[in-house]
C-alpha cells in the first residue's frame, strides 16, 4: 500500500517514509527500517525489507538482537511468532483501550481509492489573514509542531472573533461568516473522504480490513471490561466499520431521531437473557464504549440562549455531498457550520475544560489511568499535549502498558515521547512501512477476532494434541492445555 504524503502532521499509517524510534542511523532511515519492541526486548530492534518480497534483515544498529542473528534473513512467520502472542496477551488485559488518530482514515482511504484522505491544511481568510496566520503559527510552535493546521487557525479566529464582538467592531460579522464558510468547506472535505471510501474501487477490501481491525480489539469475553475506543478524528469511519461488523457502540448520546449529549452518563451496558434462565442476564458480546475526543462533523450545538444550549448529533449520512440540507432540520434553530463541534484546542487546556470536552477527556482518563490497563495507539501522531499528559499519567501505574503502532514518525514525536516517558518496559513499538501497514497488521500480527468459547476450547485441544511451538512453554508431549498453563503462570506471579 503506497500513497503520496498528504498530511505532514498526522501521516502515521498510510504515507510512506518516516524515522524510527531511538537511535536508527540515517542510512537505516533511508532504507525505511521498521522498529519493533515487544516482550522482553531491552531496546528497539530495527530491520528493513530486502529485495525479496516479505524477507527482512536486521539493521546494523540491532546486531545484539536476542531472537535473530545479525546476518540471517527472516520473514513474516518469525515476526508473527514474536508479535502475535504478545499482542494477544495484552488485548486480554483487565482493561483495554484503543486510541485512533487520522492514520486509520488515511490507511482505509488508501486501500479504497489508492490516494490520501482530506488533510488539515489551512484556508486563507480575506480579512485579518496575516494576524490569524501569525497567531496560529505561534500556537503550533508552542505545541511542538512545525506548522499550523486548520484547528489552530479556527481556534485563533474564534478567539479573535470573541474579542471583536466584545469591542463591538463592525468587522466581527464578516469574520463570523468567513469562519462559518471555512468550517463548511472543511466539513465537506471530510465528507468527500468518506464518499471516496464508500465508492472507491477497493471499498470491499478496505471495509473488510477495517472490520478485522476493529474486531481484533472488540473480541473480548462479555465478562471482561468493555473495550474503550477513543478517536481524535471528525469523520464517521469507525461508526461505519462498527455497523458493518455488528459491533455495538455506547457513547454519551441518548435518543434516536436527534440524540442529545448527556453529562450524567451512567454505566449503561447491554445484556441478554439466556434461554430457560430467568433473572440472570448475561453481558452481550461485541459491545464497546466510544468517545470522539475532538468532536464530530455530525455534532451541532443548538439553542441561542445559554440555558437552552445542547450538543446534538444530526442524521448526516456517511459520505453525503453537503451538510447544508441537514442543518435546516426543525429543532436546530437555524444552526450554521459555525455551530459544528469540530474545532477543539490542542495547544492549551482551556477548551478541554469546556463543555463537552471536559466530559470526553474525563472518560479518557478514567478508562486508561487504572491498574492492569493496556492502551493501543494506532495512527496517532502524539501531537496533542492534553492527550499525551493522560498517557504519561497512565504509565506511572506499574501494571499499565502502552502499545504504539504507526506507519512512521516524520516529526519524531514518538521518539520524543518514548524517551521522555522513560519506561521502556511498559511500552511496545510497532513502527514502519511493514509493521504499521494496516493490511499486513490485520493479516499477520493482530489477534484474530474470536469471542466464542468454542474457539478457545478448539485451540486448547489442538495444542494438547499437537504441542506448543514456543521455547518458553512445555514440549509437545505435555498434557497441559493453554488455559491451565496460563493459570499456573498467573498463580506464580
Amino acid at each position: 500500500m503506497t500513497m503520496k504524503k498528504t498530511e505532514q502532521e498526522n501521516s502515521d499509517v498510510c504515507p510512506a517514509g518516516g524515522n524510527s524510534v531511538a537511535q536508527a542511523s540515517p542510512e537505516e532511515v533511508k532504507n525505511n527500517c521498521n522498529t519493533l519492541k515487544v516482550r522482553d526486548d531491552e531496546k528497539p530492534v530495527y530491520f528493513f525489507q530486502t529485495d525479496e518480497k516479505e524477507k527482512f534483515k536486521l539493521c546494523d544498529s540491532s546486531k545484539d538482537c536476542s531472537w535473530i542473528k545479525k546476518d540471517n534473513e527472516f520473514g513474516i512467520k518469525e515476526l508473527r511468532q514474536r508479535i502475535e502472542p504478545w499482542l494477544t496477551s495484552l488485548f486480554q488485559s483487565e482493561h483495554l483501550s484503543l486510541l485512533v488518530g487520522s492514520g486509520l482514515t488515511h490507511a482505509v482511504h488508501c486501500l479504497a481509492t489508492g490516494g490520501g484522505a482530506a488533510d488539515m491544511k489551512i484556508a486563507p481568510f480575506s480579512e485579518l489573514n496575516d494576524v490569524i496566520s501569525k497567531a496560529a503559527n505561534n500556537s503550533a510552535a508552542n505545541a511542538n509542531r512545525n506548522q499550523a493546521n486548520i484547528e489552530d487557525q479556527i481556534r485563533v479566529a474564534n478567539e479573535l472573533l470573541r474579542g471583536l464582538e466584545i469591542l463591538e467592531e463592525s468587522c466581527a460579522t464578516e469574520l463570523r461568516k468567513e469562519i462559518s464558510n471555512i468550517l463548511k468547506q472543511f466539513a465537506e472535505s471530510i465528507l468527500h473522504s468518506e464518499c471516496g471510501i464508500a465508492k472507491g474501487n477497493g471499498r470491499e477490501k478496505a471495509f473488510n480490513t477495517l472490520i478485522n481491525f476493529l474486531m481484533s480489539f472488540a473480541s473480548r469475553l462479555g465478562t471482561r471490561d468493555r473495550l474503550n475506543i477513543f478517536t481524535t478524528n471528525y469523520d464517521r469511519l469507525i461508526e461505519a466499520g462498527a455497523e458493518l461488523a455488528g459491533l455495538h457502540l455506547l457513547d454519551r448520546f441518548l435518543g434516536n431521531l436527534m440524540p442529545v449529549f448527556r453529562s450524567s452518563r451512567m454505566d449503561l451496558d447491554m445484556h441478554y437473557n439466556p434461554p430457560g434462565i430467568r433473572g440472570e442476564p448475561r453481558y452481550l458480546e461485541g459491545v464497546s464504549r466510544y468517545t470522539k475526543l475532538h468532536g464530530s462533523i455530525d455534532w451541532v450545538q443548538t439553542g441561542k440562549q445559554e440555558k437552552d444550549k445542547n450538543i446534538r448529533r444530526i442524521g448526516l449520512p456517511f459520505g453525503c455531498e453537503s451538510i447544508d440540507p441537514y442543518l435546516l432540520a426543525p429543532g436546530l434553530n437555524g444552526a450554521t457550520p459555525h455551530e459544528m463541534m469540530i474545532y477543539p484546542n490542542s495547544a492549551k487546556d482551556r477548551e478541554t475544560s469546556d463543555f463537552p470536552y471536559v466530559e470526553l477527556f474525563r472518560d479518557f482518563a478514567a478508562a486508561t489511568c487504572r491498574p492492569n490497563s493496556t492502551l493501543v495507539a494506532y495512527g496517532y501522531s502524539f501531537g496533542d499535549d492534553h492527550i499525551n499528559r493522560v498517557i504519561e499519567d497512565m504509565l506511572t501505574i506499574p501494571s499499565t502498558h502502552l502499545v504504539i503502532i504507526s506507519y512512521g514518525d516524520p516529526l519524531d514525536r514518538i521518539t520524543h515521547t518514548f524517551n521522555k516517558i522513560g519506561r521502556p518496559s511498559q511500552i511496545s513499538l510497532l513502527i514502519g512501512n511493514h509493521l504499521g501497514d494496516l493490511k499486513s497488521l490485520t493479516d499477520h500480527y493482530l489477534p484474530k477476532s474470536a469471542i466464542d468459547k468454542a474457539t478457545f476450547r478448539l485451540g486448547d485441544l489442538l495444542r494438547q494434541r499437537m504441542g506448543i511451538h514456543d521455547s518458553e512453554q512445555p514440549p509437545s508431549n505435555s498434557p497441559k492445555g493453554i488455559s491451565s498453563i496460563i493459570d499456573e503462570k498467573e498463580g506464580t506471579k
